[in-house]
């Protein structure tokens, strides 16, 4: 198991937003393990080079451990050599972002735009064509090979 490093609770900004898909604190503990719940709703992040889904070179899809929202395609997955899956793209209206200024800094959060869960932060230093790359965190994701 990836050793999690709480960071903060879920931000303020997206908590009171309306989402398609929406638990009680309580059902969101049943439906997640210890480690997605306290990445996908308290905005913790996985350890670096934790996840499977980071070797993960299969096509097929990203979906949010949440919802099963489609999120992002094999194909604008890349390796990033951070630790994390890096995607150039999501797919078209999966995510919403929001400004994070946690830690004395400003970054750019990436929420399943469906159920609100966290996943990770999106960054200005990615590859052609956006420039783009979708750090995410593996636990927050689930693969579904294409067949």
């Amino acid at each position: 198991m990836a050793v999690i490093r709480k960071w903060l609770p879920a931000s303020t900004a997206h908590s009171a937003e309306h989402y398609e898909v929406t638990h009680t604190d309580a059902e969101w503990r049943k439906l997640l393990s210890p480690a997605q719940y306290n990445v996908l709703r308290e905005a913790g992040t996985e350890a670096p080079f934790s996840s499977p889904l980071d070797h993960e070179k299969r096509a097929g899809e990203f979906a949010c451990a949440g919802c099963a929202l489609p999120l992002f395609s094999s194909q604008t997955k890349f390796n990033s050599g951070t630790g994390w899956p890096s995607f150039w793209k999501p797919l078209e209206n999966a995510v919403q972002t929001h400004s994070d200024s946690t830690f004395g800094m400003t970054r750019v959060e990436v929420l399943c735009r469906r159920c609100g869960s966290h996943l990770g932060h999106v960054f200005e230093d990615g590859p052609p064509p956006t420039g783009l790359r979708y750090c995410m965190n593996g636990i927050a994701l689930n693969f579904a090979p294409r067949s």
